[in-house]
């Protein structure tokens, strides 16, 4: 199994900055893609950010240029640094990783428990 927790989450001015951290921790063999979905009240979770285990990132229209996604292989960690945020960017934000637990084992998807996101003035 592998457990991923969230942390960074907060209430912030528009135009501000937040950094997100997500830690994967259990009998992680590998970790490929890890993501940062979000979901505001009345909507369906959306992919706001996703990178490979080679670096390749992708993100939607409505985040390019304002949030950053990285991560730290060595301490299985993913971040999500966002700026220039809006009022609409307002939601739960929740990491996802696709891992393999073994060698050769089946590559399954995990989700951490989410962290608010609040930005207003």
């Amino acid at each position: 199994q592998v457990q991923l927790v969230e942390s960074g989450g907060d209430l912030v001015q528009p135009g501000g900055s937040l950094r997100l951290a997500c830690a994967a921790s259990g009998n992680i063999f590998a970790i490929y893609t890890m993501g940062w979905y979000r979901q505001a009240p009345g909507k369906q979770r959306e992919l706001v950010a996703r990178i490979t285990s080679g670096g390749t990132t992708n993100y939607p229209d409505s985040v390019k240029g304002r949030f950053t996604i990285s991560r730290d292989n060595a301490k299985n960690t993913g971040y999500l640094q966002m700026n220039s945020l809006k009022p609409e960017d307002t939601a739960v934000y929740y990491c996802n990783v696709e891992a393999r637990t073994v060698v050769r084992g089946p590559v399954y998807s995990y989700w951490g428990q989410g962290t608010q996101v609040t930005v207003s003035s």
